[in-house]
């Protein structure tokens, strides 16, 4: 007589994929500055930022938003793949006019569309106040940036372009040290 035994096992896979909040938090981070410094009236909008807006700030974050999905991360995959895309689109309202193929937005619209980022945005931050105090201070600064951007268009008030323009400047940063600081993180807990 043959004893049947069977054999339990768990497979536990382990997921051996770089993080991609640092790419997406710089992809985010450099281009926010860049525009900003425009915004404060450092320089013209031209195609430097242009290009940042379409391959850093737009498909870097959305190939670090697609990598979050593939972690499992539902945060993750929708602030960045929503970012890349926000990107993606105020180049498109900037550069489709000047190719004739629409109007262009008047302040009331893009007040409206700066608003709703806004919105979008402070509803994330509540979701930060899960994650960490660094991702906290990112997104509360940027739901800050959207609804100044959205008055700056509504009023077009200069003393609170300029203003958006700095804090701006200063909301970028927060996402370049939140990347950074993940990088070093990692690098320095393996030595």
């Amino acid at each position: 007589m043959t004893q049947n035994s069977s054999i339990n096992r768990t497979i536990t896979a382990v997921d051996s994929t770089a993080n991609p909040a640092p790419l997406g938090l710089l992809g985010f981070g450099l281009t926010t500055v860049l525009l900003n410094m425009h915004n404060a009236g450092f320089f013209a909008l031209d195609s430097m930022i242009m290009g940042m807006g379409i391959f850093y700030g737009g498909i870097a974050q959305i190939i670090a938003g697609i990598m979050e999905w593939k972690k499992g991360n539902t945060f993750g995959t929708t602030a960045f793949t929503s970012y890349g895309l926000f990107w993606l689109s105020l180049i498109g309202l900037l550069v489709m006019p000047k190719l004739g193929w629409v109007e262009a937005s008047g302040e009331t619209a893009m007040g409206a569309y700066f608003f709703m980022w806004g919105l979008f945005t402070a509803v994330m931050f509540i979701g930060t106040l899960k994650i960490n105090r660094r991702l906290q201070i990112v997104f509360a600064t940027l739901a800050i940036l959207f609804f100044l951007l959205a008055i700056r268009d509504w009023t077009g008030n200069t003393t609170i372009a300029l203003i958006t323009g700095w804090e701006g400047i200063v909301c970028g940063f927060t996402a370049i040290y939140a990347a950074l600081a993940q990088v070093l993180e990692e690098l320095y807990s393996k030595s």
